[in-house]
């Protein structure tokens, strides 16, 4: 994007953040990978067991609609919990700057030196601020604790992103034997697959190259699929 200075004519070019706040892309990719990691790990422990393509469908399909209603349930929850004990602090911070208002400005013009602000501007920029009490209260927060309440993530959004990435994921895995294939080898390299392309296309959100987060990716399900396979196999071999 390229914006004109007004002051000078000239052009600058202008940048977007990726989305930092948890809004839907934490719970997309916790989502996505704990969806791969799951089913490659409960193929590979019912696959261990000696179980045939049908029931490797069965039981990963079970897991795939278990683990996609309990991911968005738990992140539903889990952000709307954070979201209610930031409008509480809200609560209490609007109630301190009722009771102790020079204080509280004096809290802040400390907080804007520790920022770098000389003590004069930090005075009147803290001034400033608390004519408006709802921005007094957002800027206290902001520096206080690190949250915005005007920029909380919404519960839907990570309970959708979480459940449908997760689905995604666990059915990755599952698509040989879908297709009527019965080789567990077949499935998990399907599920390798994923994992490696899943980890690299995470990697653009952040300063890992993209080989390094693929591989760290597989490792993981690569580490679950081996503990499950071998108790898969113990169970096998004690039921028979």
């Amino acid at each position: 994007m390229v914006a004109t200075n007004e002051h000078d004519g000239t052009d600058e070019i202008g940048h977007t953040h990726a989305d930092v706040s948890g809004g839907w892309l934490r719970p997309a990719v916790f989502g996505a990978m704990d969806g791969l990691v799951t089913n490659i790990a409960l193929v590979a422990g019912v696959g261990g067991a000696g179980a045939n393509g049908h029931f490797m469908v069965l039981s990963g399909t079970a897991g795939l609609v278990a683990g996609a209603f309990s991911m968005a349930l738990g992140e539903y929850s889990s952000v709307e919990t954070q979201n209610n004990s930031v409008r509480s602090e809200s609560v209490k911070e609007r109630a301190e700057l009722v009771r102790d208002p020079v204080g509280e400005r004096a809290e802040l013009a400390d907080m804007f030196v520790e920022d770098g602000m000389s003590r004069e501007t930090a005075e009147r920029a803290a001034a400033e601020i608390h004519e408006n009490t709802d921005q007094a209260v957002r800027t206290h927060l902001v520096h206080e604790l690190g949250v915005d309440p005007q920029e909380q993530p919404s519960p839907l959004v990570a309970a959708g992103s979480s459940f449908l990435c997760f689905a995604m994921g666990a059915l990755i895995p599952l698509l040989p034997f879908l297709a009527g294939a019965d080789s567990l080898p077949l499935g998990l390299l399907a599920g390798a697959i994923g994992l490696f392309i899943s980890g690299a296309l995470v990697a653009r959100f952040t300063t890992r190259p993209w080989w390094w987060n693929g591989t760290r990716q597989l490792l993981f399900g690569a580490l679950a699929a081996g503990a499950t396979f071998l108790v898969g196999q113990l169970i096998g071999v004690s039921a028979a």
